[in-house]
């Protein structure tokens, strides 16, 4: 079930309670009456759980679930402001205010977007949404009035976002993600952490670092869900910068992909030939690079940091690759093919120690020390973790630290 996003309008009143220390002062900065101040901020309590501020005589005072939240609702704020005044900024329509435009935006404008620009269709988002498709039409068009600009054109497929849109799309997920957080934290406050932590992992750490890293974390953290994604890279970058995943864990890559992340490194394992227990290769005192271009291989995609070090194994030998190939990540697929046939792989040995160990594959003696890979995780400049997700990544550096 996902978690529902607070009305944006809610979240501007609270934030000028919190800097006022007074709805009568609320009211006149934001030009809102006091009685619909004092019902806004009753709906976020009551869909937050938690009490945001303490009654005094002599003004309203955050509690610590409010100060929490206000670190959290300014975050997620400063994420849309940057986005709406860029656009404010390319946009020749000067009839459209540049100031407190936030203000005119609505959640659901903003959902509707967000759904639109992963859908590229509105049939589609409007049911991925669960509403009418021409409410998605309506909110998609009111705030295309708002900021003045065109969010979505017709093309020979349906529709595209334009850059714009994708622009204020990103915000918002970063900015909602940043909402997510402090309705974690809150939970946590309030001795309820069920919250859950995003991680995108590929291959190298999928088998070795996260499995061992869940396990130990859940020991302590037995309520928090971890959801993991597989995927690509470039996928999985792309789903970190946008918000939709916390941590993105395996091989870095340098220099860093983008400006906007940030890579640590924890591991640097070296890759290793790998093949069945009674491979023909197994019987040779020594193994060249010509000896391995007579078996069958599987290796990952090309322009992958593992593949580009399969193709350096034969270039610097001077000698043609192997011809015989089938491309995948797929460590079941892998395996199999490994243990049924003679065929090869450049892999990790910690990515099969449990088939080593129970000697249905094998490691070839052949020198890689040179191919050390470094594993780690990449996050955004940006993520402010919580302590949840801060106790996470203590346990991916204290697994990792025993694997060297």
């Amino acid at each position: 079930m996902e978690m529902p996003i607070p009305n944006l309008r809610h979240l501007r009143v609270f934030l000028a309670v919190t800097e006022q220390k007074s709805i009568t002062r609320a009211s006149n900065s934001i030009f809102l009456s006091q009685p619909a101040i004092t019902q806004a901020i009753a709906k976020l309590e009551n869909q937050l759980g938690a009490a945001l501020f303490e009654r005094h005589s002599d003004g309203m005072y955050a509690t610590p679930s409010g100060d929490v939240w206000y670190n959290r609702v300014s975050r997620a704020i400063n994420h849309l402001q940057a986005a709406t005044l860029t656009i404010v900024k390319e946009n020749t329509n000067k009839d459209v205010p540049s100031k407190n435009l936030i203000g005119l935006i609505s959640t659901t404008q903003l959902k509707a977007l967000v759904a639109v620009c992963e859908a590229q269709n509105f049939s589609i988002a409007s049911r991925n949404l669960g509403i009418s498709q021409s409410s998605v039409h309506r909110a998609a068009r009111d705030l295309e009035r708002l900021l003045g600009v065109t969010l979505f054109e017709k093309s020979s497929l349906g529709i595209s976002a334009t850059k714009a849109a994708q622009n204020l799309s990103t915000a918002t997920k970063l900015s909602f993600s940043e909402l997510r957080q402090g309705i974690y934290e809150i939970n946590a406050l309030q001795f309820r952490d069920v919250s859950t932590i995003t991680v995108g992992c590929m291959p190298l750490a999928r088998t070795t670092i996260l499995p061992k890293s869940i396990l130990r974390f859940n020991e302590r953290h037995p309520d928090v869900n971890i959801n993991m994604t597989d995927g690509p890279y470039p996928d999985l970058l792309h789903h970190l910068r946008q918000g939709d995943i916390d941590i993105m864990l395996g091989a870095l890559r340098y220099p860093a992909p983008a400006d906007d992340v940030i890579q640590e490194e924890l591991w640097a394992p070296s890759l290793s030939i790998v093949a069945r227990n009674d491979h023909p290769l197994m019987k040779q005192e020594t193994v060249s690079a010509q000896d391995l271009t007579q078996y069958a291989w599987v290796v990952p995609a090309k322009e992958t940091p593992t593949r580009n070090a399969f193709e350096n194994i034969f270039k610097d030998a001077n000698i043609d690759l192997p011809t015989r190939i089938v491309e995948s990540s797929s460590q079941i697929l892998i395996r199999e093919l490994l243990i049924e046939s003679d065929r090869l792989t450049l892999i990790t040995a910690s990515q099969v120690e449990r088939e080593i160990n129970i000697g249905l594959l094998k490691k070839i003696t052949f020198p890689l020390d040179h191919t050390r890979r470094p594993i780690g995780l990449c996050v955004r400049k940006s993520w402010l973790p919580t302590m949840t997700q801060s106790h996470f990544l203590s346990m991916l550096r204290e697994v990792s630290e025993n694997f060297r």
